[in-house]
């Protein structure tokens, strides 16, 4: 019986990555976009939403 080997886009150069355990730098396909991405990250090109919760009050106390 052959195993399904799931393939995946590198996230910076969108070139096919097999998603197996000999995919070192999964899900990227090489150290070099895995530190693009990391560099974008740093330089907050790409960013999360907050979520702003007054839950705690001001002063970061709960009464």
């Amino acid at each position: 019986m052959s195993e399904s080997v799931t393939v995946v886009r590198c996230p910076t150069c969108q070139t096919p990555v097999r998603w197996e355990a000999g995919s070192r730098y999964r899900p990227f396909c090489s150290e070099r976009c895995k530190l693009i991405d990391l560099g974008q990250w740093a330089e907050e090109s790409f960013r999360m939403p907050a979520v702003e919760s007054d839950e705690w009050g001001e002063l970061g106390s709960r009464e």
